[in-house]
């Protein structure tokens, strides 16, 4: 532990695939994670990027059934992250650095709550439409991604090894040594 919590946070974190306590999540604790959601930055402010906490228990289960994930059959809750591709002032669309900003501040907000999650992005999209008819989401919007919520039932195993800092970090230029 250092004297930054918001870095032990970040040094912490990991993607947690196991099981989940039976305890519900308080929805005061599911609104203070949408609102490190929305608190993300978004490209020219466009703010594409809307969530759904699922903590219905009959909405849950069938999430559940839609989307087999064995380390999501016992989580309490769900967030679902929904963006739209909406053109900034460059004509770009910003969409995905937007929602992968939110998704980064609802991570750290879960870790310091003492909850875990594990972002599922690319397998959910082949049950994205279902889970959004579910959940009544406007063709307009894409469900990207989701994140069940829940205390772990097991052993939470550290982050996977980072490569070493002088592989993927420089300064004043590609590959340089010296950073100290």
């Amino acid at each position: 532990m250092s004297d930054n919590p918001t870095l032990d946070v970040i040094f912490s974190r990991s993607s947690y695939r196991g099981s989940y306590q039976g305890e519900e999540i308080l929805r005061k604790d599911l609104v203070r994670i949408l609102e490190a959601g929305i608190a993300a930055p978004s490209g020219c402010n466009r703010q594409t990027t809307s969530f759904i906490a699922v903590d219905d228990k009959r909405l849950v289960d069938e999430i559940k059934k839609i989307f087999p994930n064995p380390s999501c059959q016992t989580a309490p809750a769900f967030i679902v992250v929904l963006t739209q591709q909406i053109a900034s002032v460059d004509g770009r669309s910003y969409h995905v650095q937007d929602y992968g900003a939110a998704m980064e501040n609802m991570l750290l907000a879960i870790q310091s709550m003492g909850y875990h999650t594990c972002w599922y992005e690319g397998g959910v999209r082949a049950h994205a439409k279902e889970i959004a008819a579910l959940l009544g989401v406007p063709d307009e919007l894409d469900l990207v991604c989701l994140l069940p919520v829940g205390i772990a039932a097991e052993k939470v195993i550290p982050a996977k090894n980072k490569k070493p800092f002088s592989e993927r970090a420089w300064f004043n230029g590609y590959g340089a040594s010296q950073y100290f």
